[in-house]
């Protein structure tokens, strides 16, 4: 088993941002004209089955506040082609790098076919089935032989001893490498077939090792989704790790978002905790959300430009 155990440097960064307008996808759905290739999908179909499984990735979870670990994109029955990406969420904890005490804030772990460590006092093994993510990543790269294999994460303190905030244990079917696409093409969305070729097909887009185009990045949307308030973002970074203000550690930094509507700034969320989610709960209509990762001194990492995602909160449903 191979895996990324460090983020990309920032100069292997994409050097283009995907975002577009946030009326065009929205315009087509409702028309029921074809949406072009500057969403990133190639007709309408992809855009119909993306649209699917907006409220699943958004959906918000307010039961008490508990904290809890998932992953953003990798649901349990999946299949995928290795190697693949797997996104992290944490919710009611930040992120800090190993080594760095912080309270209210651990770093993640992936355990790949195996239990739950019994003896939770202690420092967790480094092996191919517990695999750390101690410099704040919120994702990693997975190279997996074929066959069914169980994931969980694991958060944990600055010496690796768990927290015990876990996911539930989810299994995916490895069905080959990734390379064997280059002969086969990659999964398309067809009419026929709808239901089955969405699936397919979205179980491999949302798993693609294809890095982001910018350090900060949106992990469960992308621009023109509508999606249902309240609703939760997820973020993640490519090329550095996510850290806690208050706590120095090099290559780290820590999310703001700005929530603008009619081009004018409503509302700024500074994350200052190491948060890499956060819900919202807005009046119907069309806003913009600037995310961007900033070092302890509110400077932005990587280039000048604002990382920037557009999306669409429609009826709240109250």
């Amino acid at each position: 088993m191979r895996c990324s155990l460090g983020p990309p440097t920032h100069d292997n960064l994409a050097p283009v941002v995907r975002n577009v307008a946030w009326w065009l996808p929205t315009l087509a759905l409702m028309v029921g004209l074809p949406i072009h290739a500057a969403e990133g999908w190639s007709d309408a179909l992809e855009a119909r089955c993306w649209a699917q499984f907006v409220k699943a990735r958004t959906a918000s979870d307010r039961s008490d506040g508990t904290r809890s670990v998932g992953f953003a994109n990798i649901r349990d029955g999946m299949n995928v082609y290795s190697p693949f990406r797997v996104e992290f969420a944490i919710r009611g904890m930040g992120v800090v790098p190993a080594g760095k005490p912080h309270a209210a804030a651990g770093h993640h772990h992936i355990l790949i076919d195996t239990k739950l460590p019994v003896d939770v006092q202690a420092s967790m093994p480094f092996n191919d089935k517990y695999v750390h993510f101690g410099k704040g990543q919120t994702f990693a790269t997975l190279n997996l032989a074929p066959g069914r294999r169980t994931l969980r994460l694991l958060f944990a303190d600055h010496e690796h001893r768990p927290y015990y905030i876990f996911s539930r244990e989810v299994t995916v079917n490895v069905i080959g490498p990734r390379s064997s696409l280059l002969s086969t093409g990659s999964p398309r969305v067809t009419q026929a077939r709808f239901d089955e070729s969405c699936r397919a097909w979205f179980d491999n887009v949302t798993t693609e090792p294809t890095p982001a185009a910018t350090p900060a990045y949106f992990q469960n949307v992308r621009s023109g989704d509508a999606v249902r308030s309240p609703f939760v973002l997820k973020f993640g970074a490519e090329g550095y790790g996510v850290c806690a203000s208050d706590v120095d550690a090099e290559g780290t930094g820590h999310f703001q978002i700005e929530v603008l509507r009619r081009d004018r700034v409503e509302r700024k969320v500074v994350l200052a905790d190491g948060q890499t989610q956060y819900e919202f709960d807005l009046e119907p209509g069309g806003y913009e959300f600037r995310l961007t990762l900033v070092d302890r001194r509110g400077k932005v990492l990587g280039p000048p430009d604002l990382v920037s995602m557009k999306v669409i909160a429609a009826a709240s449903g109250k």
